[in-house]
Order: structure tokens, then C-alpha cells, then sequence
């Protein structure tokens, strides 16, 4: 763990760290949003799993609005059209999530407890794990929550905080992000900082 923390904060003593400062206040900022703002971070956080974060948020811009609009048909269409790995089962998901759209505002104000909003995600999201409720709800602001792929569990691996999952379970999940945690304590970086590091450190940039 030494190693990682001793790169963790050569990167706070970088310029890295006013990306990072940056970053973080978009995503304040984008949870200060309408609902159909916050929707439509929804459906970026719907097309990336199992699917490339950088193609996703391509694929956001260029759909924008029509998240909302398109029938499932259409947007299956042209998220083929745009590369999208799942285009069909995506399209389903995003329509199916629509019914959310107009209440978003008032779910999140319902929660004071992140975990708890998240697995309320989780069970009336279709198409969404604890990995893509973490990513929505980071992305909207919230800083104590996780967002666990295999980048990361690899950087966990190395630091022997965590053993290789061969699938990650949902208990499986909550157990690795303890491990992530204590990471966070001891690099003293929240949730949402500490993803934008580490991602940093395993890819070279820093994405939403």
C-alpha cells in the first residue's frame, strides 16, 4: 500500500489534482440540475456497463435530449449506429428507466443515506448494479460511494487489500469497497476524488 500512497500524493502535489478539483465541481454542479439533466446522466451511467466510459460519453453528447424522446426502436437504432456494444438491451433500459424521469429530483432529496439511495437504484433502475448506481450518484456529487471495475480492483489486488473476485457478487461488492475505503482513509481522499486518481494512475486520464 506504500507504493500507491506515495503516488497518490505526488498526484495531489500535481497539477493533476486542479483536474481533478475541476472534475469534482462539474459533478456538484450537474446534480444542482433539472431532472431531465440528471436523466440523462442516468442513461450515460446505463451505457456503460460492460461498455467503454470514453465511448459513452461520445455517445451521450450526440443524443443528448433525445434520451427522453426517441421510442425504444430508434434509440437502438442509433446506438448501433453510434457503436454501442448492447444497443438493443440499452435502448430497452433507458426507455424502461423513463418512468423515473420526472422524480429524480424528489428521490434524491428522500434519501440522507447514500447507500440506501443507491440500492434504491439499484432495485427500480432496470440495467443498473451497484458499479452504475455508484457512477450516477458520483457524478451528481455524492463522494462516499464506490465505483469498483477492474481497474481498480487491480490496484486493490496489488495493494493486498483485496483478493481477485472472479465475478463480483453485490455482497461481493460491498465487501471490496471496505477495502477501498481504507484506502481513502489513509490517502485522505474521498470516494469520488480517489476514483479520479486511481483511474488517472491506470490510464493516464481522467474521465466522468
Amino acid at each position: 500500500m506504500k507504493q500507491i500512497l506515495s503516488e497518490l500524493n505526488k498526484l495531489k502535489k500535481s497539477n493533476i489534482k486542479k483536474i481533478v478539483d475541476s472534475r469534482i465541481s462539474e459533478f456538484e454542479k450537474l446534480g444542482r440540475g433539472n431532472n431531465k439533466t440528471l436523466f440523462k446522466e442516468l442513461c450515460f451511467c446505463l451505457l456503460t456497463a460492460n461498455f467503454q466510459a470514453e465511448k459513452s460519453i461520445e455517445i451521450q453528447k450526440v443524443i443528448g435530449d433525445r434520451f427522453v424522446t426517441l421510442s425504444e426502436l430508434q434509440l437502438a437504432k442509433k446506438l448501433r449506429a453510434l457503436g454501442h456494444r448492447f444497443p438493443n438491451v440499452r435502448a430497452k433500459y433507458i426507455v424502461q428507466a423513463r418512468k423515473h424521469k420526472d422524480n429524480l429530483r424528489n428521490v434524491l432529496k428522500k434519501f440522507e443515506n447514500s447507500f440506501e439511495l443507491r440500492e434504491w437504484i439499484v432495485k427500480n433502475v432496470k440495467g443498473i448494479g451497484y458499479k452504475e448506481a455508484s457512477h450516477f450518484l458520483r457524478n451528481i456529487g455524492y463522494k462516499d460511494l464506490a465505483i469498483l471495475d477492474f481497474h481498480i480492483i487491480d490496484i486493490l489486488v496489488e495493494c493486498g487489500l483485496v483478493e481477485r473476485p472472479k465475478t463480483i457478487t453485490p455482497k461481493q461488492y460491498l465487501e471490496i469497497e471496505k477495502g477501498l475505503d481504507l484506502l481513502g482513509t489513509k490517502s485522505r481522499l474521498n470516494q469520488a476524488e480517489l476514483d479520479l486518481y486511481l483511474w488517472y494512475l491506470e490510464t493516464g486520464k481522467i474521465f466522468k
